[in-house]
């Protein structure tokens, strides 16, 4: 009998839209989903204070990372407040699939946050070690990774997030950032790259 897959819808850029939240939940409990991921610009533009609160009023499980807009005392906080999982620096298991991750950018865009190269790897390195023995892994970042379509507008990648993915080979790399290029996909090796965007997409792992 095959393995139950895990159903997760994926966005990013929120960017303080609690409009937008409510309607990702609404999608998240139509389409069944067992997790919530948001990559980082939570806040930024729109009032922050209710964000997260329609996943919690649907019991649906959520695991987030701050962006180049978002600090991170204020995502710990937001983390702290709903009682959700910022994953930025760690890694965490649902239905058998690992997840790990690195939140805000080393060529921030935004007034809130910004992060080394070297920083950037170095947490994807130490999320990672907690996934021994996980076959099946999704890495999430804010920033999207060098040599790839995100490139194109003129935005120049992360060559951490990159390396980082040759190096513990995820079945994907989920992340937000760059508005132009929302919803595309890619490949680095056998993982695919999605820019998972404000719209959200649905995915089973």
């Amino acid at each position: 009998m095959a393995l139950k897959k895990l159903k997760i819808l994926a966005a990013s850029d929120l960017h303080g839209d609690s409009r937008l939240t409510k309607k990702l939940a609404l999608r998240a409990e139509k389409e069944g989903v067992d997790l919530v991921v948001l990559c980082g610009d939570l806040t930024g533009f729109g009032e922050s204070k209710n964000l997260i609160k329609p996943f919690k009023d649907k019991n649906q499980k959520v695991l987030l990372l701050p962006g180049n807009w978002d600090s991170f005392a204020t995502t710990d906080f937001l983390a702290q407040l709903y009682g959700v999982t910022n994953i930025h620096g760690y890694g965490a298991v649902y239905q058998g699939v690992g997840f790990f991750g690195a939140g805000s950018a080393s060529t921030a865009i935004g007034p809130r946050s910004g992060i080394s190269e070297k920083e950037l790897f170095d947490t994807l390195e130490k999320a990672h070690k907690g996934l021994k023995g996980i076959e099946k892994k999704v890495m999430l970042t804010h920033m999207h990774p060098s040599k790839g379509i995100s490139e194109s507008v003129g935005f120049r990648g992360s060559d951490s997030i990159h390396k980082a993915v040759l190096k513990f080979k995820p079945d994907l790399l989920l992340h937000g950032h760059i508005h132009e290029t929302f919803g595309t996909e890619d490949f680095i090796g056998k993982t695919k790259v999605i820019n998972v965007g404000r719209d959200g997409v649905i995915l089973e792992i």
